[in-house]
């Protein structure tokens, strides 16, 4: 299996040369400015908590919280405990595989399909990270 090549959206690398910017401009223990945080927080919500917090080298934990949590939630608040994510595109065939995952919490994914097509691996660790809160 080849693995494909991150591509950053260029509104994170704004983002990302901004914070750099910054950074060389203070102490390493300066705090970042509120207006930068908010700026991590809308891209949080357009991409992902990780997709965000990797190439602008935040603290996950601490962008996620400032998300609200961000989590894929019910009506009602609470947090599903399964989330099916399908793809239309996945053909017919004899194809089958079954992969699972174990989160350090002991709870546990199975993501099973047919099919040539493999899930979109990025979207379902996001979504499931996101269900792990």
């Amino acid at each position: 299996m080849t693995q494909k090549s991150s591509i950053v959206p260029e509104a994170i690398l704004q983002l990302q040369r901004q914070l750099e910017q910054f950074r060389s401009t203070q102490s390493r223990r300066a705090k970042l400015p509120e207006s930068l945080w908010q700026s991590a927080v809308e891209l949080a919500r357009q991409y992902g908590v990780f997709s965000v917090a990797s190439p602008l080298r935040l603290d996950y934990m601490r962008l996620k919280k400032r998300l609200g949590g961000g989590a894929i939630t019910r009506q009602n608040g609470t947090k599903p405990a399964f989330v099916e994510l399908t793809d239309s595109e996945v053909t017919p065939s004899r194809d089958e595989c079954t992969i699972e995952f174990e989160a350090p919490s002991g709870n546990k994914m199975r993501v099973q399909w047919k099919g040539s097509v493999p899930p979109d691996w990025v979207s379902v660790l996001r979504a499931w990270r996101e269900t792990e809160g």
